[in-house]
């Protein structure tokens, strides 16, 4: 199992656990978080899977490729040089105890 903090904007944070493989989207949506719509299913198609990843996590969740890009000028929230689509970050061992904030506007 992989650890995964979310911070709600309200700074609230919330573990919880996933399998390895398993998109940060998907565990988020499987334990509640509703700050994270996920239109398309996980399809990169929609940007209401907007998170900002946390400074320290960064450089081990890696960077946007240009499509995610593309599909961050959709985001409703400010896109950072931290943002991602939780959708397109699959969990890993190396990722346990990731932290994750969520914007305060989705969708």
């Amino acid at each position: 199992m992989v650890e995964i903090t979310f911070v709600h904007p309200d700074g609230n944070r919330r573990t919880v656990g996933a399998a390895p493989g398993t998109s940060i989207m998907q565990a988020a949506r499987d334990n509640g978080i509703n700050e994270i719509i996920a239109e398309c299913g996980g399809a990169m198609a929609c940007a209401t899977c907007h998170c900002y990843v946390d400074d320290a996590w960064t450089d081990r969740v890696g960077r946007r490729d240009d499509a995610e890009d593309d599909m961050l000028d959709f985001a409703e929230g400010e896109v950072r040089d931290t943002s991602r689509l939780s959708c397109q970050i699959a969990l890993s061992e190396a990722l346990d105890g990731v932290i994750v904030h969520l914007p305060d506007v989705q969708g």
